[in-house]
């Protein structure tokens, strides 16, 4: 793989003397990871330079652009409540994608955009498929609104199938990687700390960050997620696990559970850096903060959970997340079943070997009863 692909990727030694990547540019930095070229590596890469695009050019307004270009467009839909009303870190999210537009396309007339386009748009970000998605997401709901504008009759990115992605997204821990953070990062550290907190809450960083004392009330810790908060916030209410209050027993009562070493509180994109480096010090170059949360989920489906019992101690307000950990849960239980009956050499598997010798005979039966 070579460097001018990635311009802005700087290697360095990192305090166990491996070598490591991060993306570096004007005073912008984010963490890439040890393995160069890798597809985590790729992705990283990609969200770090759609995220110093956004700084680059947040702020610019209406009145820099021409009327009815990409960039007027997009100016027009931070004005609309469907975007203000996102939470603060959706809204991040959401930002990164559509300033990269803004930087790329936003001199170009929405009038003029075909599905072709789109195509081209997302094949800029082929090497990152979930990045590329993410874009066209993004821009269907962009140009939703410029149907709402009366701009254009038909939106374009509906008509553009997403790439195929490789595994399920964030690799959700298994048992084997959560005993090896934990050999690495022994109790009494931030890092142990964090994990367990996560581990038995099912909190997303931007939620972990804020829990703190405050939180937990007659044995029971309850918050309202933040990505549901401008709409009432969906509350969250856990029986409190006996790891997790030996972890909590003795902090102080007036800070957050992941306070920064002088007190403060860390922000969620705080947590997610020191958890890269977390991760990457235990060797768990694929475990991120959010794989947590698919990992509590993971236990829960093992353990016989119902997908709305998992929904109540993650917060999710579908079924369609959680259902994917309870049906690949149930398909292993019914599968092991399924095999057992066939190896105890059952009463119901000798039925059905002789199942085919019974056939004949009720056919001829019937064929003789149809000639008569």
């Amino acid at each position: 793989m070579k460097r001018g692909a990635f311009p802005h990727a700087r290697a360095f030694r990192d305090r166990h003397g491996r070598t490591r990547w991060r993306y570096r540019r004007k005073g912008f930095e984010r963490q890439l990871g040890a393995a160069f070229g890798s597809d985590e590596f790729k992705r990283r890469y990609a969200e770090a330079e759609a995220e110093f695009a956004g700084r680059r050019t947040q702020g610019a307004g209406a009145d820099l652009t021409a009327p009815g270009s990409m960039a007027d467009l997009i100016a027009s839909y931070y004005r609309t409540p469907a975007y203000r009303d996102l939470s603060d870190s959706t809204k991040r999210t959401y930002r990164a994608a559509l300033e990269w537009l803004r930087v790329n396309y936003g001199h170009l007339p929405v009038t003029a955009l075909r599905r072709r386009h789109v195509e081209a748009m997302q094949g800029k970000l082929a090497d990152t498929p979930a990045a590329a998605n993410n874009l066209r997401k993004r821009l269907a709901q962009l140009l939703d609104h410029a149907i709402a504008l009366d701009w254009i009759t038909v939106n374009p990115a509906r008509l553009v199938r997403p790439f195929r992605l490789k595994g399920e997204g964030f690799h959700p821990w298994d048992e084997g990687e959560i005993a090896r953070f934990f050999e690495a990062h022994p109790p009494g550290t931030m890092a142990h700390r964090a994990v367990v907190l996560m581990l038995y809450t099912g909190a997303a960083r931007v939620d972990a960050v804020r829990l703190g004392p405050w939180n937990i009330k007659a044995g029971r810790l309850e918050y309202r997620r933040q990505k549901t908060l401008r709409a009432g916030g969906q509350l969250v209410s856990l029986p409190l696990h006996p790891d997790l209050a030996a972890v909590l027993d003795g902090l102080p009562d007036d800070r957050p559970f992941l306070a920064t070493a002088d007190g403060k509180p860390r922000s969620a994109e705080g947590l997610g850096n020191a958890m890269r480096k977390w991760c990457d010090a235990a060797g768990l170059t694929a475990c991120t903060a959010h794989g947590l949360r698919k990992a509590i989920a993971r236990r829960l489906a093992e353990a016989g959970a119902t997908a709305h019992q998992i929904m109540a101690v993650t917060g999710h307000k579908t079924l369609a997340e959680v259902q994917r950990y309870t049906d690949s849960a149930a398909r292993e239980t019914l599968a092991d079943e399924a095999i057992g009956r066939l190896a105890d050499g059952s009463k119901s598997e000798r039925n059905v070997v002789n199942l085919p010798h019974r056939f004949p005979k009720k056919s001829t039966q019937a064929a003789g009863k149809k000639g008569e």
